[in-house]
Protein backbone atom coordinates (compact mmCIF):
# COMPACT_ATOMS: atom_id res chain seq x y z
CA UNK A 1 0.00 0.00 0.00
CA UNK A 2 1.69 3.42 -0.84
CA UNK A 3 2.11 6.40 1.78
CA UNK A 4 0.83 9.22 1.95
CA UNK A 5 3.38 11.17 -0.20
CA UNK A 6 3.42 8.80 -2.68
CA UNK A 7 -0.64 9.51 -3.25
CA UNK A 8 0.50 13.43 -3.52
CA UNK A 9 3.20 13.18 -6.05
CA UNK A 10 0.63 10.58 -7.77
CA UNK A 11 -1.86 13.33 -8.12
CA UNK A 12 0.15 15.84 -8.94
CA UNK A 13 1.53 14.14 -11.86
CA UNK A 14 -2.84 13.66 -13.13
CA UNK A 15 -3.59 17.00 -12.68
CA UNK A 16 -0.40 18.61 -14.15
CA UNK A 17 -1.90 18.58 -17.97
CA UNK A 18 -5.70 20.19 -16.23
CA UNK A 19 -3.10 22.89 -15.11
CA UNK A 20 -1.36 23.42 -18.62
CA UNK A 21 -4.29 23.26 -20.65
CA UNK A 22 -5.71 26.31 -18.23
CA UNK A 23 -2.53 28.51 -18.27
CA UNK A 24 -2.66 27.64 -22.17
CA UNK A 25 -6.32 28.67 -22.23
CA UNK A 26 -5.60 31.64 -20.45
CA UNK A 27 -2.82 33.02 -22.60
CA UNK A 28 -5.07 32.15 -25.80
CA UNK A 29 -7.61 34.65 -24.21
CA UNK A 30 -5.15 37.08 -23.05
CA UNK A 31 -3.66 37.36 -26.66
CA UNK A 32 -7.05 37.57 -27.99
CA UNK A 33 -8.03 40.29 -25.71
CA UNK A 34 -4.96 42.61 -26.27
CA UNK A 35 -5.14 41.60 -30.03
CA UNK A 36 -2.03 42.54 -32.24
CA UNK A 37 -0.86 44.99 -34.84
CA UNK A 38 -0.30 43.36 -38.23
CA UNK A 39 3.35 42.68 -39.08
CA UNK A 40 4.49 42.74 -43.43
CA UNK A 41 2.62 39.50 -44.19
CA UNK A 42 1.35 38.61 -40.89
CA UNK A 43 -2.24 39.95 -40.17
CA UNK A 44 -2.94 41.52 -37.24
CA UNK A 45 -5.97 42.58 -34.99
CA UNK A 46 -7.16 45.84 -33.42
CA UNK A 47 -4.88 48.75 -34.68
CA UNK A 48 -3.34 50.74 -32.02
CA UNK A 49 -2.18 54.82 -32.02
CA UNK A 50 -3.42 57.90 -31.55
CA UNK A 51 -6.99 58.56 -33.02
CA UNK A 52 -7.19 61.31 -35.06
CA UNK A 53 -10.72 63.55 -34.75
CA UNK A 54 -10.09 65.18 -38.01
CA UNK A 55 -9.21 63.86 -42.02
CA UNK A 56 -6.33 65.69 -43.50
CA UNK A 57 -6.89 68.13 -45.97
CA UNK A 58 -4.66 66.91 -48.02
CA UNK A 59 -2.77 63.24 -48.14
CA UNK A 60 0.54 64.20 -49.56
CA UNK A 61 2.35 63.60 -46.49
CA UNK A 62 1.68 59.69 -46.84
CA UNK A 63 4.05 59.69 -49.87
CA UNK A 64 7.37 59.73 -47.15
CA UNK A 65 5.51 56.33 -45.95
CA UNK A 66 5.79 52.71 -48.05
CA UNK A 67 3.57 50.88 -45.79
CA UNK A 68 0.48 51.99 -43.97
CA UNK A 69 -2.26 49.25 -41.76
CA UNK A 70 -5.70 49.02 -42.91
CA UNK A 71 -8.40 47.16 -40.10
CA UNK A 72 -11.64 45.89 -41.63
CA UNK A 73 -14.25 44.70 -40.16
CA UNK A 74 -14.86 40.75 -40.49
CA UNK A 75 -17.87 38.53 -40.54
CA UNK A 76 -16.88 36.79 -37.55
CA UNK A 77 -17.07 40.67 -35.33
CA UNK A 78 -12.91 40.28 -34.82
CA UNK A 79 -11.22 43.20 -36.59
CA UNK A 80 -8.74 42.29 -39.20
CA UNK A 81 -5.62 44.20 -39.97
CA UNK A 82 -3.39 44.14 -42.93
CA UNK A 83 0.38 45.72 -44.22
CA UNK A 84 -0.91 47.58 -47.56
CA UNK A 85 0.33 49.80 -49.92
CA UNK A 86 -1.03 53.57 -50.75
CA UNK A 87 -0.86 56.33 -52.77
CA UNK A 88 -2.00 59.50 -53.41
CA UNK A 89 -2.80 61.95 -56.57
CA UNK A 90 -3.48 65.37 -56.34
CA UNK A 91 -3.83 65.33 -52.46
CA UNK A 92 -6.29 62.66 -52.31
CA UNK A 93 -5.33 59.40 -50.37
CA UNK A 94 -5.88 55.68 -52.23
CA UNK A 95 -5.25 52.28 -50.81
CA UNK A 96 -4.82 48.75 -53.78
CA UNK A 97 -5.01 45.00 -52.75
CA UNK A 98 -2.56 43.06 -55.56
CA UNK A 99 -4.29 39.81 -56.30
CA UNK A 100 -7.47 40.90 -54.27
CA UNK A 101 -9.44 37.21 -55.11
CA UNK A 102 -6.47 35.82 -53.20
CA UNK A 103 -7.29 37.74 -50.24
CA UNK A 104 -10.63 37.87 -47.73
CA UNK A 105 -10.10 41.66 -46.73
CA UNK A 106 -11.23 42.96 -50.01
CA UNK A 107 -14.76 41.21 -49.82
CA UNK A 108 -15.02 42.38 -45.76
CA UNK A 109 -14.58 46.20 -47.28
CA UNK A 110 -17.39 45.33 -50.03
CA UNK A 111 -19.32 44.55 -47.33
CA UNK A 112 -18.64 47.22 -45.10
CA UNK A 113 -17.07 49.70 -46.99
CA UNK A 114 -15.72 51.84 -42.64
CA UNK A 115 -12.14 50.99 -42.05
CA UNK A 116 -9.13 52.52 -39.84
CA UNK A 117 -5.97 53.48 -41.20
CA UNK A 118 -2.77 54.03 -39.05
CA UNK A 119 -0.16 55.90 -40.80
CA UNK A 120 2.55 56.35 -38.63
CA UNK A 121 1.04 56.67 -35.30
CA UNK A 122 -2.21 57.92 -36.15
CA UNK A 123 -5.11 55.95 -36.60
CA UNK A 124 -8.26 57.19 -39.03
CA UNK A 125 -11.59 55.91 -39.32
CA UNK A 126 -12.77 56.41 -42.77
CA UNK A 127 -14.56 54.35 -45.69
CA UNK A 128 -13.53 52.80 -48.65
CA UNK A 129 -14.98 53.85 -51.83
CA UNK A 130 -14.24 51.38 -54.47
CA UNK A 131 -12.72 52.48 -57.93
CA UNK A 132 -14.04 51.48 -61.47
CA UNK A 133 -13.04 54.99 -63.76
CA UNK A 134 -10.72 53.30 -66.34
CA UNK A 135 -8.76 57.16 -66.42
CA UNK A 136 -8.29 57.19 -62.41
CA UNK A 137 -7.51 53.65 -62.44
CA UNK A 138 -4.78 54.77 -64.96
CA UNK A 139 -3.83 57.72 -63.13
CA UNK A 140 -3.41 55.63 -59.88
CA UNK A 141 -1.81 52.90 -61.54
CA UNK A 142 0.94 55.31 -62.51
CA UNK A 143 1.25 56.77 -59.22
CA UNK A 144 1.63 53.30 -57.69
CA UNK A 145 4.27 52.50 -60.26
CA UNK A 146 6.34 55.92 -59.64
CA UNK A 147 6.39 55.11 -55.90
CA UNK A 148 7.50 52.26 -55.39
CA UNK A 149 9.43 51.69 -58.42
CA UNK A 150 6.82 49.10 -60.44
CA UNK A 151 6.86 48.18 -64.37
CA UNK A 152 4.70 50.29 -65.90
CA UNK A 153 1.02 48.72 -66.93
CA UNK A 154 1.04 47.78 -70.32
CA UNK A 155 -1.81 48.93 -72.21
CA UNK A 156 -4.91 46.51 -72.62
CA UNK A 157 -3.19 43.96 -70.01
CA UNK A 158 -5.34 43.32 -67.33
CA UNK A 159 -4.82 44.24 -63.96
CA UNK A 160 -4.07 42.33 -61.09
CA UNK A 161 -4.66 45.28 -58.41
CA UNK A 162 -8.02 46.18 -57.05
CA UNK A 163 -8.10 50.43 -55.13
CA UNK A 164 -10.54 52.20 -53.07
CA UNK A 165 -10.43 55.85 -52.58
CA UNK A 166 -10.59 56.89 -49.11
CA UNK A 167 -12.94 59.40 -48.03
CA UNK A 168 -14.37 60.39 -45.00
CA UNK A 169 -17.40 58.35 -43.01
Amino acid sequence: MPNCQTRICCATDATAPAHYARYFILSLISLWLVGCSPSDATPGQWLRGDASDTLPQDWAFTDEFKEIFVEVQTPYFIPHSVTIWCAQVDGKLFIGARNPESKNWPGWIDNNSDIRLQIDNDIYSVSASALSDEATLGTLGAAYAEKYSLPPQTDGAPSNMRYWAIVQR
